[in-house]
Parts: C-alpha cells; structure tokens; sequence
C-alpha cells in the first residue's frame, strides 16, 4: 500500500461516497476507485460495499481507518520536514492504452518547460490527476482538452507484398471502445475474425506475425516496425487523443499551467 491509497481510502470512509470522496481530493473518479481496488488487493479484504447511493464500510475498513490516518500524518510530517521550496510534488499523469508515442512527447515538453515547478511522474492506466486518453474513455464528469486528431488505417503485414485488405482475414477488438464503430468495416469478415486483441497495440502486434490485417489508429501503425499502412477506402473515420480532466484537479497545483502550456505550444 501507498500514500495515495491510503488518502483514497481515508476519503472515502469519511465521505461514504466516491464522487464526494474524489471531489474532496482532487481526483478522477476512476482514479480514486483504481486506488481503493489496488488497496484492497494488497490487503486481501474488501473495504467498502457499493450501495444504490454512496457506500458502506465493512469492519476491516472500520479496523484499517485510525491505522490510515496516523500513516498518513506521519507521511505528511515527512513530507513537510524533508521538502525544500525548489522542489515540488510530482505531478502524476495516466496514460491510458494505445496512446501513440508522440503524443506523449507531446505532453513530456510541455511539462519539461515548466520545471521545477512541475515535475512530471507519468503512470499506465487510469491513475493520477488526470490522464493522457482517447475521448472515447472519457468519463462524464471529466472535461476533456484534444491534443491530437488521429485517422484510422488498415495495418497489413509487411510480407503481404501487394495484396489488400480485401485479401486478409480480419484482427478485431471486440472489447475496444471503438469496436462498434469499426464494425461496419469488417463486413461478413468480422464474423469470423482471424484474431481478437484487447488492444490496437496487441492487435498490430498480430498483424505482424502474419495472422491478418487489422483497423488502427495511424499514429500506432506508423510506429510499429513489422506493418504496413494502407488508408481506408473512401472513408476518414478519425478519433481524439488528449486530456482528460475534473474540473475539482485544477486546483492540483501544475495542472493548470500544465494545461496551459499544453493549449499554446506547438500542436
């Protein structure tokens, strides 16, 4: 267990309920609920039960409070006594699956012209005070600031020489949010797909082992060694990478100059 977790948990015991408790601390939803979950994980038990409004504590909860709070005062005192004013608290930042190199880079400057008063600490996942996502996982209560517009393409395998699409058997990403947006695409062949993958990235990974062709993002095509791109036929289906964001993080000290600098650097 951390810090972060255990200031999550404390929030939540205290507020019974997740959007007052992310609210209180300026966190996402997501990311206090991925806190609590890796808490819970870490001590084997289950901590809070989710009712139609709010939460209840179970008694392992009740038992783990008075300990959370006192680890992390002396957390905080640590913090206090070791802190010196060039340095701040990192500003950590999730990034979320099948988010392009560049685009990173993208955020990575940006924050790195703000030193020292920011200091980046990137994540995976759905963690930190914000995270670098598709829009499509963006949540409702999360503003959202576009950083990249990317097109969807058709990934071949580089051995597939001169053939097309229309001669390979289809990678799908049934789980993928943007699946039922594809579907149409595939034609009879997302019936009976060559392959499924979790993610456009698994999914290149399987074009590249020969086992068919897949519809990705350019940016993630582009910078896999082992396909090739081809656009879609007549078609320019795109989708967003950028920011997402509670209005209540803004107050993270960081993040708003980091959104700033995002907004007027170079796109």
């Amino acid at each position: 267990m951390d810090y972060r977790q255990l200031r999550a948990f404390i929030a939540v015991f205290e507020e019974r309920n997740i959007t007052a408790a992310a609210r209180s601390i300026h966190l996402s939803q997501p990311a206090l609920s991925g806190s609590i979950k890796a808490l819970e994980q870490a001590l084997g038990t289950t901590l809070f039960v989710r009712q139609a409004r709010g939460v209840e504590v179970t008694e392992d909860a009740r038992a783990l409070y008075p300990d959370a709070q006192r680890m992390v005062a002396d957390a905080a005192r640590l913090f206090t006594r070791f802190k010196h004013d060039r340095v701040r608290e990192p500003l950590q930042i999730g990034v979320e699956h099948d988010v392009g190199s560049g685009v990173v880079k993208q955020l990575v400057i940006a924050a790195a012209a703000l030193q020292p008063a920011v200091r980046l600490h990137l994540v995976n996942g759905c963690m930190g005070v914000a995270r670098l996502a598709s829009e499509d996982l963006r949540c409702e209560d999360e503003l959202f600031m576009p950083l990249h517009s990317d097109p969807f393409v058709i990934a071949l395998p580089l051995a597939a020489g001169d053939h097309s699409a229309a001669d390979a058997r289809w990678i799908t990403c049934p789980g993928h949010t943007s699946h039922q947006r594809l579907l149409p695409l595939y034609g009879s062949g997302g019936d009976a797909p060559a392959g499924e993958a979790e993610t456009f990235a698994l999914a290149l990974a399987m074009v590249a082992a020969e086992i068919g062709a897949a519809i990705v993002p350019r940016s993630l095509a582009e910078e896999h060694p082992g396909v090739r791109v081809q656009a879609l036929p007549q078609l320019d289906m795109r989708r967003r990478i950028g920011l997402c964001y509670s209005a209540q993080a803004l107050e993270v000290e960081g993040l708003g100059r980091l959104r700033d600098a995002l907004q007027n650097g170079p796109g």
